[in-house]
C-alpha cells in the first residue's frame, strides 16, 4: 500500500482537485476502472494502510482488557498509551486516542471493541477527509516529478494520475525516468498504451536527467497539459543517489523555470515512524 505526499515549489499557481482520483497505489496493479467510486477507493486505502496497526491493537488491548473487560483509571491509561505507541503510530495520534477513551469511559468499565471503535474514530478525524489539491501551472505544461524508495508504488501512482488526468480531458507525457529498474521502462509503456499517454523512454542506465529533460521538451513540443516524470528508488540516506534526484530537479527547470510544479513523494502506508524520515529527506 502507498499514500502519496506533496512538496510546493510555488502556492501561487492555480489549483484545481483531485476529486475522484486514487491518490494511492498498492501494487503493480492496473489503474482505476470508472466503476471504482472514490469513496470506495478511500475507505479500502484507509482499512489496508492500518490493517498492520489493527493487527497488533487487537492483539495487545485483548491482552489488556482481557474477555471481562477493564475499568479506566490512571493505570489503564498509562499501558493503553504504551500498546498504542507499539504500533508505530507516532505518539501524537497515540494521546489522541487516549485522550478521546479517558473522556468517554473514565471511571467505567472499558472493553476491546470500544477501544478498536476509539481508534479508528480518532484516526479517522486526525487523517480528515480533505481532498489534494493538484497545483497546475498557469500556463504551458504542468510538470510533476514522482519521487520515493525502491517498491513503493511509484510507477502504479503515475498510471493512476494519469489515468485520471486523461479521463478529464488532458494530454499527458510521461518520462520514463526509472532507468535503472529492469521492467520499469517496459511497464510504465505498457500504461501509457493503455491510457492513451504520449512516453518519453530512455536507452537502460542512461542519465535520468536526460530522460526527464526529453520529456519536458516533449511536453513543451507538443503542448501537452502534464507531464509527469518517473525516478529510481532510493533510499532518502544515500546521498549520492539524493543529489542524482536534485540533478533531476534542476533540470527541470531549465526547460520550464517553475518546474517541476508538483514533487509526489510515494510513501508506504506500513512504513510508520520511517515515512516522516523518508518525507524529510526527500523534502
Amino acid at each position: 500500500m502507498a499514500a502519496w505526499n506533496l512538496f510546493r515549489k510555488s502556492a501561487s499557481k492555480p489549483t484545481e482537485t483531485a476529486g475522484g482520483a486514487e491518490p494511492a497505489a498498492g501494487s503493480d496493479a492496473a489503474p482505476p476502472t470508472d466503476s471504482e467510486g472514490s469513496k470506495d477507493e478511500k475507505q479500502g486505502l484507509f482499512r489496508r494502510a492500518w490493517q498492520k496497526t489493527w493487527s497488533f491493537l487487537n492483539t495487545d488491548i485483548r491482552d489488556l482488557v482481557g474477555k471481562e473487560g477493564r475499568l479506566v483509571d490512571d493505570d489503564f491509561l498509562r499501558e493503553f498509551y504504551a500498546v498504542l505507541v507499539k504500533t508505530d503510530m507516532g505518539p501524537g495520534p497515540a494521546e489522541k486516542i487516549r485522550d478521546a477513551v479517558k473522556t468517554n469511559y473514565r471511571g467505567r468499565k472499558v472493553h476491546m471493541e470500544d477501544l478498536i471503535e476509539t481508534a479508528r474514530t480518532t484516526v479517522r478525524e486526525i487523517l480528515g477527509d480533505e481532498p489534494l489539491p493538484i497545483q497546475f501551472a498557469a500556463q504551458g505544461p504542468t510538470v510533476i516529478l514522482v519521487v520515493g524508495v525502491n517498491g513503493s508504488g511509484k510507477t502504479t501512482s503515475i498510471a493512476k494520475l494519469a489515468n485520471m488526468f486523461r479521463k478529464e480531458g488532458r494530454s499527458v507525457v510521461l518520462g520514463a525516468g526509472d532507468t535503472f529498474r529492469a521492467a520499469a521502462v517496459e511497464q510504465l509503456g505498457v500504461w501509457a498504451e493503455r491510457i492513451g499517454a504520449d512516453i518519453v523512454k530512455g536507452k537502460p542506465n542512461s542519465n535520468p536527467a536526460s530522460v526527464a529533460y526529453q520529456a519536458v521538451e516533449r511536453a513543451v513540443q507538443t503542448n501537452a497539459d502534464v507531464c509527469i516524470v518517473d525516478t529510481a528508488g532510493r533510499l532518502q540516506t544515500q546521498a549520492h543517489l539524493m543529489d542524482e534526484l536534485n540533478k533531476v530537479y534542476r533540470v527541470l527547470s531549465k526547460v520550464i523555470p517553475e518546474a517541476p510544479h508538483e514533487v509526489i513523494l510515494v510513501l508506504d502506508a506500513t512504513a510508520g515512524q520511517n515515512a516522516i524520515s523518508q518525507a524529510r529527506g526527500f523534502s
